[in-house]
């Protein structure tokens, strides 16, 4: 016995339609230049144990270039962190430097930057 309606990543797992089809979506976002990118930098403490992260959201773009702008910003921190689901993650407060590394970068300040 053959599947017709195999599950998807959205849970769909059976359809009583004989017709329906799972279509995938291929929404790939291109990754805005550097002078448009609208980004936040702030100090977060919850649900990390006490630990002080600097937070930076705000970046519309493919997953491979945040991987990219975190790996540097984490480097120029000289510090750990992560990159995913559009947010920067940095270890420690460090909001000054990472607001001078996105200005000397091009990145535009805005009024809620920080």
């Amino acid at each position: 016995m053959s599947k017709k309606n195999k599950p998807d990543d959205r849970g769909f797992v059976f359809s009583t339609d004989p017709n329906f089809k799972f279509e995938e979506e291929k929404a790939v976002e291109e990754t805005l230049p550097v002078n448009q990118q609208r980004l936040r930098i702030r100090l977060e403490t919850k649900h990390r144990g006490g630990k002080t992260v600097t937070l930076i959201t705000g970046f519309i773009g493919q997953e491979n270039d945040l991987e990219e702008l975190g790996k540097k910003l984490k480097s120029y921190c000289g510090t750990g962190g992560s990159a995913k689901d559009g947010e920067i993650i940095v270890q420690g407060d460090h909001r000054d430097k990472i607001l001078q590394w996105l200005l000397k970068n091009g990145y535009s300040q805005t009024k809620n930057m920080i």
